[in-house]
């Protein structure tokens, strides 16, 4: 019993939409996305006629990885796999701020079985 309250208590901070570990970046990311990708990307993440969904496996993160979330806001990104258009550089948002962003899409993903 003894060893398997550290099992439980470590692998719990692994499930989908759990806020007891990283809550504080998840919530922010949520806040930042809303105002910054939401417009174009759907406020459930689902896309709208202006941008791709990131609820899809083209956004996993073995095909994008963070670092594509991270450079798409600091230079804008040539339209590749979507007929929306180019997407603009994001004005104002830092790498910090991204960072919240990508941690809240990446919680979303896993709860839609998006590894």
């Amino acid at each position: 019993m003894v060893v398997l309250a550290p099992l439980v208590m470590v692998g719990s901070h692994f499930l989908p939409g759990d806020l007891s570990v990283g809550a504080e970046q998840i919530q922010r990311g949520k806040q930042a996305y809303n105002e910054n990708c939401a417009s174009c990307h759907g406020a459930d993440l689902k896309g709208t006629r202006q941008g791709p969904p990131f609820i899809h496996k083209v956004y996993e993160p073995s095909h994008h990885g963070d670092e594509a979330f991270y450079r798409a806001a600091a230079n804008g990104v040539r339209a590749h796999h979507w007929r929306f258009g180019d997407m603009p550089p994001v004005p104002g948002a830092t790498r910090e701020e991204v960072g919240d962003i990508i941690a809240y899409i990446r919680d979303k993903q896993r709860q839609h079985g998006i590894e």
